[in-house]
């Protein structure tokens, strides 16, 4: 599936919800569906800082010149906009991912809108992460 496939996916998903209430359920839905973070990797050098809640991320390029990566929180709203981060980047080259605009699927799906300031900090520095990833691969 595509990026672009993936990320109709999650915008056809949010739009099957009439209430910010069942939106939130659902992000927290995705984000129980994460891939594990490997054991040992909550440590300081993987924490993501900008976020309210903790939030550990690690990351490699994969031989395909792809970038892979986990990451995991203590907050399962905050797991649920890691699944949105993964869907959208996770096996995408360091190029498509230091191109893709965020903020443009962040307003479409009205995220921009329903976090709290934290929230959206938080997120941004989840996004400089993973793209500090790619800029380093």
């Amino acid at each position: 599936m595509t990026q672009q496939e993936r990320i109709q996916d999650i915008a056809d998903a949010f739009d099957m919800f009439d209430s910010w209430e069942d939106r939130y359920r659902f992000l927290i839905d995705l984000g129980k569906n994460l891939p594990p973070l490997p054991e040992g990797a909550r440590v300081e050098e993987n924490l993501v800082h900008g976020c309210q809640s903790s939030v550990w991320m690690v990351g490699q390029r994969t031989p395909e010149n792809t970038i892979e990566f986990v990451a995991d929180s203590d907050s399962t709203i905050v797991k649920g906009l890691i699944a949105i981060l993964h869907e959208v980047y996770n096996g995408e080259t360091p190029e498509s991912i230091i191109a893709f605009d965020i903020d443009e699927l962040l307003r479409n799906l009205e995220l921009d809108q329903h976090l709290s300031l934290g929230r959206r900090n938080g997120l941004a520095g989840m996004v400089s992460r993973i793209r500090g990833l790619a800029a380093t691969a």
